[in-house]
């Protein structure tokens, strides 16, 4: 069996960058911690935006110019970049809430194999459940799993009706 983890966005401006917060930073000991002893393939995705951001759907609705390409925001958290360090990951850019070609690269990478998938990141009200649900969609039959104490939403509360949204569409949390 293959077991793969899914690093969603630790990128600085999610962290403490321009949509940073003091729950986002808390995590990123669990989340590199998680990283160094996950054994198994890693996915790191990294949200990509690029100067006409503000001209986006996106932009427009959110108007934080954030994780533009190149930038330091854009960048992974220090502590995640090192724990990464001896890891062999993929990079997964993308420039919506969903990695839309993930499912591909992972069900490449299995040859078919059964596999088990573990979600940790930001936001979980954003981008973790849109991935989590974006796998479960396509894997229906594999066990998916997001690690509560590795994940921080936009606020509390938000990181909470995730986890009961993702809970609901019979996504494993585990801490």
């Amino acid at each position: 069996m293959k077991n793969y983890l899914i690093v969603v966005d630790m990128q600085k401006d999610f962290v403490d960058g321009a949509l940073g917060s003091k729950e986002a930073v808390a995590i990123v000991p669990n989340a590199a911690e998680k990283i160094r002893t996950f054994d198994g393939k890693i996915f790191v995705t990294f949200d990509t935006h690029f100067a006409d951001y503000m001209d986006t759907q996106e932009g427009k609705k959110l108007p934080v110019p954030h994780c533009i390409k190149d930038t330091d925001g854009w960048r992974l958290d220090k502590q995640i970049e090192a724990a990464l360090a001896d890891k062999d990951f993929v990079r997964v850019e993308k420039n919506t809430f969903g990695a839309k070609h993930l499912p591909k690269l992972i069900q490449d990478d299995a040859h078919g194999e059964e596999f088990t998938i573990t979600l940790i990141g930001i936001c979980t009200d954003i981008c973790v459940v849109s991935n989590a649900l974006l796998l479960k969609a396509n894997f229906p039959e594999a066990e998916i799993s997001v690690v509560k104490t590795c994940c921080a939403g936009v606020t509390p509360a938000l990181h909470d009706a995730a986890i009961t949204t993702m809970q609901s569409c019979q996504i494993t949390m585990t801490e």
